[in-house]
């Protein structure tokens, strides 16, 4: 069986820059029809605008996703365009740096609403119109319906205070994907969650400006030797959005080079 996602169609939110627009550019170039999703709307305009404005399989919607009705929206305009959803890719994400003894600056309510609680809507509300979808169209009893992916990190295993509440909302968004799985399989719908490493996004970018040394301490760590660029990613989410994965639900794929492994402390993580 091929990693083929070609006629499916995607939402990928966090779409207009970093990794989600790698994963959803990555999924237009396997023969997706894939919505770009982000808050962004210049940004998203700049990567996609002209080509969502001449290609039938690429759309983009600009909204604030942590609001309910911005998630509604977004899906009835996916629905509009393509007519069904068959995978969600949940790459909005922000990392925020946590002072772990300031309740007013330790990122955690931020980093859970914005990480957390936005891949949660988004799971629930697709995940229902995967379910009418399937209903409208006849499905035997153990089709799969759809499959939902969240983004998570490393993080949510490995200790490192300067990022609380971005550990705090991965750990919890590898509960989610866990327990969503078990919650929607019933249902035809799997679940899973690439936990990745060191990724060449655009908040790794940003460290690296600020800090060159992050580029050896993180390289030193990894046995691989080297910083994934967002392709690699990208790629690990077509295999779980395909039929290959078709008998894995509730899995976290972790692609970070061995680096979790070994992981020490003192390494720095994104």
């Amino acid at each position: 069986m091929s990693f083929s996602v070609s006629g499916k169609t995607a939402i990928v939110t966090g779409a207009a820059n970093g990794l989600g627009l790698a994963i959803a550019r990555h999924l237009v170039d396997k023969g997706a029809n894939v919505m770009f999703a982000d808050i962004d709307e210049a940004r998203l305009e700049d990567e996609v605008g002209e080509e969502a404005r001449a290609e039938r399989t690429i759309r983009m919607f600009a909204g604030d996703l942590t609001q309910k009705l911005t998630i509604a929206n977004l899906l009835s305009a996916t629905m509009d365009a393509f007519d069904r959803v068959d995978v969600l890719v949940n790459a909005s994400r922000k990392v925020t740096l946590s002072e772990v003894l300031n309740p007013d600056a330790d990122a955690v309510e931020e980093l859970w609403d914005q990480n957390l609680l936005t891949a949660l809507r988004m799971t629930q509300m697709t995940a229902k119109r995967m379910i009418q979808h399937g209903a409208k169209a006849d499905a035997e009893p153990g089709t799969i319906l759809g499959s939902i992916i969240n983004i998570s990190s490393i993080t949510a295993q490995h200790t490192r205070p300067e990022l609380l509440g971005y550990s705090i909302a991965s750990a919890a968004i590898d509960q989610m994907t866990r327990s969503m799985a078990v919650a929607l399989a019933p249902k035809g719908i799997r679940v899973n969650a690439v936990a990745f490493g060191s990724v060449m996004s655009a908040s790794l970018q940003t460290a690296l400006k600020d800090n060159p040394d992050f580029r050896d301490q993180i390289t030193g760590g990894t046995p691989l030797g080297r910083i994934a660029s967002p392709g690699e990613v990208a790629e690990a989410v077509q295999f779980l959005a395909s039929d290959a994965a078709g008998f894995i639900t509730g899995q976290v794929l972790t692609v970070d080079g061995g680096r979790s492994l070994i992981d020490p402390v003192s390494a720095p993580a994104h």
